[in-house]
């Protein structure tokens, strides 16, 4: 494989590099320091993104930020979650079987809550992923679920994630006005522009452990054009090219070998 060729020790532009490793851009950077207050003050949520900017690597690097003694961290990602199995799939993760109807599953939850926060002093975190998919009932229910004690406290902290439609089709309509009113703070993640493209991709071989350049910076002017920015589409196109280049014996990934692979092993531009 191209590792060897270019003696990378890792594979550079998968998606289950560490935490840890994973680029932040400045808007990464902002939207774990919101995430982090949200976290702390058990506050409402909404992150938003185009696909394949970033969205779930903003998730992994704040799930691994927060203190296991402090923190649990409950992670839901299902298109057709209605109430009642958006309760059971919470219950489910903190160990407990849950009651049938959902007023029920609700006040369960509520109390598991307030016997993790009082006696073992932690606070719950929950991340809906792929919200833009999820329907009105569901999203009311967060209303309801929020609404506790007499809208005096809120017994977790809520952390929607979805596509860029999650709020400019969705949420911002007349008809979810009373959930709109309950978001404390709101993150976006834009594409990253063509400084943080390079950035990106430097980051990405750092790991891998590459000593020197391997792209040209015409070669990142291509992948960025492109890739439009996104995440993801940058790794698509870095990680075929660098097979192609391997295949040539180029150790150098020039403007043309990107513009190759794109019009050749890429539908679409990569899409």
């Amino acid at each position: 494989m191209y590792e060897a060729f270019y003696q990378l020790e890792h594979t550079p532009f998968t998606r289950d590099i560490p935490p840890e490793y994973l680029y932040e851009s400045h808007a990464m950077a902002d939207s774990l320091g919101r995430l982090a207050y949200v976290a702390d003050r058990q506050l409402f949520a909404v992150v938003t993104a185009d696909a394949g900017c970033g969205k779930s690597t903003l998730i992994r690097k704040f799930a691994a930020s927060l203190p296991r003694d402090s923190y649990i961290l409950l992670y839901l990602s299902d298109s057709k979650l209605t109430p009642r199995w958006f309760y059971k799939g919470m219950l489910d993760q903190l160990g407990l079987e849950s009651r049938f109807y959902r007023g029920d599953a609700k006040r369960q939850l509520q109390k598991e809550i307030e016997i993790i926060r009082g006696v073992q002093g932690k606070k719950v975190v929950c991340v809906l992923d792929e919200a833009h998919l999820l329907e009105k009932e569901t999203l009311e229910e967060f209303r309801f679920l929020l609404n506790y004690k007499y809208d005096s406290m809120s017994p977790l902290a809520l952390v929607l994630v979805g596509q860029t439609e999650l709020w400019t089709d969705k949420l911002r309509l007349q008809r979810y006005a009373a959930v709109r009113q309950r978001i404390d703070i709101r993150c976006v993640l834009p594409h990253l522009d063509r400084s943080e493209a390079a950035q990106y991709i430097q980051s990405h071989l750092e790991y891998a452990g590459c000593s020197r350049d391997i792209f040209s910076d015409k070669a990142m002017d291509e992948v960025f054009k492109v890739s439009t920015g996104i995440p993801r589409l940058i790794n698509r196109i870095c990680e075929k090219s660098l097979m192609y280049g391997s295949q040539q014996q180029k150790r150098i990934i020039d403007d043309h070998m990107v513009r190759f692979v794109v019009g050749h092993e890429m539908q679409e531009g990569g899409e």
